[in-house]
C-alpha cells in the first residue's frame, strides 16, 4: 500500500504547468497533437502510393570520380560501353548457320531494336548495318555486313555468311567460338526519346516477355546486364515485402507476450509502422524513389521504432504499476526517456546523414530515405506514443506485472536469474573476464576482417543466388564466348584527325600486348590489333606477318574501313577494349594499375591515356571510390555518434562505454562479411555504417539510467540492476525479437537480402549482448568512482522514486 499511496501523492501534487516548454505544449495540447498527426498520416499514406520502385544505373556509378568524368565526356561517341544488356540466342538443334534460326533472330533482333530506351544507333547483332566484316581479295580490301546482299537462306548464302564472320573478327564477340549461338548488343539509354527515366522494371518485363515467346520457336535465350539485375532483384523485392510482414507479426508477437496488454501493443506497432507510412510518404513528394539497394530502410526505421515505442511503453507502464494516473505516467517516461530516445536517434540519423560523404547517387539517396525516416520517429515514438498512451493507458494486470521483479527485490526476495547473472558482470572478476573476451573476440574478428576485399568476389551478380536464371546466363555466356562480358575500355585521346598515328597506334599495340599477358585478361581489340590482321591477310594469312607495320599509309587504309566502335568520327578517340575473365575486384585493381602505370611513363601533350569506359571499367571507378570511403565513413559515423553522447552525457567516460560495445560489433561484422564471401560495395556499404546507428539506441538507454542511479548516490551494482528493470529487459526483448524478425530474410530469393537478413540480426544480437554485459563491465573500471555525471533526465526518475 506504501507504493500505491506515495504515487497517489506524486499525482496529487503534480502540475500540469510543470515540466519543459515543449513537454507542456505537446501534453496541454494533446488533442491537437493527436490531430495532427493523424492529417499528416492520411496526406502521407496517400503519397506513399505514388512512391516508385526503380533503379537507375547512373545513380549507382561515382559520377565525379575521374574515371566515370572521362566516361560521361565521351560517352556519346563510344559505342555500347556504358549501360547495355546483351541476349545471348542459342540454336540447341545446330549452328547459326541455319536458315529457321537466322530468321528467329532477325525478328527479335527488330523486336528489341523498338525496345523503349534502347540506344538504336548503337545496337548489335547479326542482323545489324554496324556488324561488318572486312577482308582481302585479289582486288584489295573489302568490306561489308556479315548478312550478305541478297541473302535468302540458302545453302549459297549460309556458306557466304559463314565466310563473312570469320572474317569480322565477331568470333567470341558476337559469335560463340563453337558458332551454336550469337549475341544481340543492347546498349540502353538513361532516358527515352520522351525524357523520361528508363523504367527498369517494366524493360526486364519486356526482355522476359520476348524470352517466352522466341523461347517457343525452338532457341533458347540468355540474358546479362545490369537491367536484368535489376529486373530480377525488383522481382525479390516484391517476395521481401511478405518477410516484412512477416517480421511486423514477430514484433507484435513479441511485445504481446511481453505485455499482455492488447491496447499497448497495438499502439506500438502502430506508432513505429505511421513512422513507416510518414517516411514513404515523403519520399515521392520530395522527388525520391526506393531501390533495390534502399529497400532495407522501410524496415530499420521499423526496427528502430519498435526499440523506442518499447522502451516509452514499459516505462508508462510500470508507472501505471505504481499508482499513476496514466497521464501523469505518460508525462514521467516523457521527461525520463525523451532525452536519451532523442539522443539515439539524433545519433542514428547523424550517422545515416554521414553517408553523403560518399560520392555514389544511390547511397545518398539511401542516407536521405533514412534520416528521413529517424527524424519521423522523433514526432511518431518520442511524442505521438506517449500522447496515446496517456489517453489509452494500459490494462491493470500488464501495469502489476511489468513490476514483478522490482516489487520481489524491494521485499528482500532474491533477484531475478538471468537479471542477477548480467548484475555480476558489474563485479571485478566477471567484468575482466567480460572484457578480456571481448578483447579476444576483438583480434580475432579484426583479423579476420583485413581479409574484407572491395567490389565483388564472385563471378555473375552476387546480389542473386548462385543458381539463379540471371547467373546461370552469365554461366553460359562466359562459357560459350571465351570470356565474360566484362569490358574495360581504355580511351585514347589524340588530335583531331590523328588517330591513325604511327606512334600513337605503336603505343596502342604495346599496351595491348601487355595486358594479354596479365592474368584474368581474356583478350583485347583495337585498331592496332586490327592492323596486325590485315597485314597477315594480306599476306595469304602467314602468321610471321602478324606483325604491327610502322607505316603511315597502310595504317591510314585500314583506318579508313575499320569499324566505328574501334574510333570516333574526328578520328580523336580510340578505344582499347579488354575482355575480362571476371569483374572480381582483385581483377579490376591488377589492370587498372597496369593501365595507370603505362599511362605515366606514355602520355604526352597530344596523345594520352584514359581510364575507364565499360562495365568493368565503371566497376573499378566505383571499387576505388567505396574502398576511400569506407574507413572514412565509419570514422565519422563513430565521431558523430561520441559527440553527441558526449553532449547528453557530458563525461569521456561514458563515451568511450557506450562506443567500445558498437566498435566491437563492427569488427565482428565485417569478419562475418569475410566468412560469407561479401565483400564492400554499393550494395554492403551502408549497412556497415547503418549498424552502428541501430546499436547505439540499447547502450543510451541502459547508460542513461544506470548513470541516473549512479548521481543519486547508488553502488554500481544496485544502479545497473535498476537498469535492467527498467529498460534492460525491454532492450533484451526487442533485440532479440528483431533479429528473429530479419532472419527470416535468409528464405529471400535474393542473395543480398538473405545475407543482409543474416548481417542485421548479427548486428542486433551483439549489440544487444554488448549493452547486457560488456557495458556494465566497462563500468566498474570507468564509471564506479563518477557518480557525479548524469543526464538531465536523471532528476525525474530520481524524484518520481524517492516519493515511491
Amino acid at each position: 500500500m506504501k507504493v500505491s499511496l506515495s504515487a497517489a501523492a506524486v499525482a496529487a501534487d503534480f502540475d500540469p504547468r510543470s515540466g519543459s516548454l515543449v513537454e507542456r505544449a505537446l501534453f496541454n495540447h494533446r488533442a491537437i497533437v493527436v490531430l495532427l498527426c493523424a492529417l499528416v498520416t492520411i496526406l502521407l499514406g496517400w503519397q506513399a502510393t505514388r512512391l516508385q520502385l526503380n533503379a537507375s544505373f547512373e545513380k549507382t556509378i561515382p559520377a565525379e570520380h575521374r574515371y566515370i568524368r572521362n566516361f560521361l565526356a565521351h560517352q556519346g561517341e563510344l559505342t555500347g560501353l556504358g549501360n547495355a544488356v546483351r541476349i545471348a540466342v542459342a540454336n540447341p538443334q545446330g549452328s547459326v548457320y541455319d536458315a529457321k534460326y537466322l530468321e528467329t533472330l532477325r525478328q527479335l533482333s527488330d523486336e528489341v531494336f523498338l525496345l523503349p530506351g534502347v540506344a538504336r544507333n548503337q545496337m548489335k547483332s547479326l542482323w545489324t548495318p554496324t556488324t561488318r566484316w572486312v577482308g582481302v581479295t585479289e582486288e584489295g580490301l573489302e568490306g561489308g555486313p556479315v548478312i550478305p546482299d541478297g541473302y535468302d537462306g540458302s545453302p549459297k548464302s549460309l556458306e557466304q555468311l559463314r565466310a563473312n564472320i570469320a572474317r569480322s573478327g565477331e568470333i567470341g564477340q558476337l559469335v560463340a567460338l563453337d558458332a551454336r549461338s550469337s549475341v544481340i548488343y543492347v546498349p540502353l539509354l538513361a532516358r527515352d526519346a520522351e525524357g523520361r527515366a528508363l523504367d527498369y522494371a517494366a524493360f526486364a518485363q519486356r526482355i522476359e516477355a520476348l524470352r517466352v515467346k522466341y523461347e517457343q520457336q525452338g532457341v533458347r535465350i540468355h540474358v546479362t546486364g545490369f537491367a536484368k539485375i535489376v529486373g530480377d532483384l525488383i522481382d525479390g523485392v516484391r517476395a521481401v515485402l511478405g518477410f516484412f510482414t512477416l517480421a511486423v507479426a514477430i514484433a507484435t508477437a513479441a511485445v504481446f507476450w511481453y505485455t499482455r496488454c492488447v491496447r499497448s501493443t497495438l499502439l506500438v506497432v502502430a506508432a513505429s509502422l505511421v513512422a513507416v507510412v510518414w517516411q514513404l510518404g515523403l519520399l515521392p513528394a520530395l522527388g525520391y524513389t526506393l531501390d533495390p539497394y534502399s529497400i532495407l530502410v522501410p524496415f530499420l526505421v521499423f526496427a528502430i521504432g519498435m526499440s523506442h515505442g518499447a522502451q516509452k511503453m514499459n516505462g508508462i507502464m510500470q508507472d501505471i504499476g505504481r499508482g499513476l494516473p496514466k497521464l501523469v505516467a505518460a508525462r514521467f517516461t516523457f521527461r525520463r526517456l525523451f532525452l536519451a530516445g532523442l539522443t539515439a536517434l539524433l545519433a542514428d540519423a547523424v550517422g545515416f546523414a554521414v553517408l553523403l560523404v560518399i560520392d555514389i547517387q544511390a547511397i545518398r539517396e539511401l542516407a536521405i530515405a533514412a534520416s528521413i525516416g529517424v527524424a519521423v520517429l522523433i514526432f511518431t515514438n518520442l511524442i505521438l506514443l506517449p500522447i496515446l498512451l496517456s489517453y489509452t493507458g494500459v490494462s491493470a494486470t500488464a501495469a502489476q506485472r511489468s513490476l514483478r521483479a522490482e516489487a520481489a527485490d524491494a521485499a528482500g526476495a532474491g533477484k531475478q536469474p538471468l537479471w542477477a547473472f548480467l548484475d555480476r558482470y558489474t563485479q571485478r572478476r566477471h567484468a575482466l573476464i567480460a572484457i578480456m573476451v571481448a578483447v579476444l573476440l576483438g583480434a580475432l574478428g579484426f583479423a579476420a576482417s583485413t581479409q574484407l576485399k572491395i567490389g565483388d568476389l564472385d563471378p555473375g551478380a552476387p546480389e542473386l543466388r548462385a543458381d539463379s536464371r540471371y547467373n546461370r546466363d552469365v554461366a553460359f555466356v562466359n562459357a560459350a564466348y571465351g570470356a565474360s562480358s566484362d569490358v574495360l575500355a581504355v580511351m585514347v585521346k589524340a588530335p583531331e584527325g590523328q588517330c591513325s598515328q604511327v606512334e600513337t597506334l605503336n603505343k596502342i599495340d604495346a599496351l595491348e600486348w601487355q595486358l594479354r599477358q596479365l592474368g584474368g585478361v581474356e583478350s583485347t581489340n583495337s585498331l592496332a590489333l586490327l592492323n596486325r590482321r590485315v597485314l597477315a591477310g594480306l599476306n595469304e594469312g602467314s602468321p610471321k606477318w602478324y606483325e604491327f607495320l610502322p607505316n603511315q599509309d597502310m595504317l591510314n587504309t585500314v583506318t579508313a574501313g575499320a569499324p566505328r566502335g574501334l574510333y570516333n568520327d574526328a578520328c580523336s578517340l580510340l578505344t582499347l577494349s579488354v575482355y575480362l575473365r571476371d569483374h572480381k575486384a582483385e581483377t579490376l585493381a591488377h589492370v587498372v594499375g597496369h593501365v595507370e602505370a603505362f599511362a605515366a611513363a606514355n602520355d604526352t601533350d597530344d596523345v594520352r591515356f584514359l581510364l575507364a569506359a565499360g562495365s568493368a571499367g565503371i566497376e573499378a571507378a566505383t571499387n576505388i571510390v567505396v574502398k576511400d570511403a569506407w574507413r572514412t565513413m565509419l570514422a565519422l559515423v563513430y565521431a558523430a555518434v561520441a559527440l553527441l553522447a558526449f553532449v547528453t552525457f557530458r563525461s569521456w567516460r561514458a563515451v568511450v562505454v557506450a562506443i567500445l560495445p558498437l566498435m566491437l560489433t563492427s569488427v565482428l561484422a565485417e569478419a562475418l562479411m569475410v566468412a560469407l564471401g561479401m565483400g564492400v560495395k554499393v550494395a554492403t556499404l551502408p549497412v556497415i555504417a547503418l549498424g552502428v546507428g541501430i546499436g547505439v539506441d540499447y547502450a543510451l538507454y541502459i547508460l542513461s539510467v544506470t548513470l541516473a542511479q549512479l548521481r543519486e548516490g547508488r553502488s554500481l551494482s544496485e544502479s545497473y540492476y535498476r537498469a535492467l528493470l527498467f529498460t534492460g529487459k525491454v532492450v533484451m526483448l526487442t533485440g532479440v525479437t528483431l533479429a528473429i524478425g530479419v532472419i527470416t530474410w535468409v528464405a529471400s530469393p535474393i542473395k543480398f537480402q538473405a545475407d543482409m537478413g543474416l548481417l542485421l540480426a548479427f548486428m542486433f544480437l551483439w549489440n544487444m549482448l554488448g549493452a547486457l554485459v560488456l557495458l556494465p563491465a566497462l563500468a566498474h573500471f570507468l564509471l564506479k568512482r563518477a557518480p557525479q555525471v548524469a543526464t538531465n533526465s536523471a532528476a525525474f526518475y530520481g524524484a518520481l522514486k524517492a516519493r515511491s
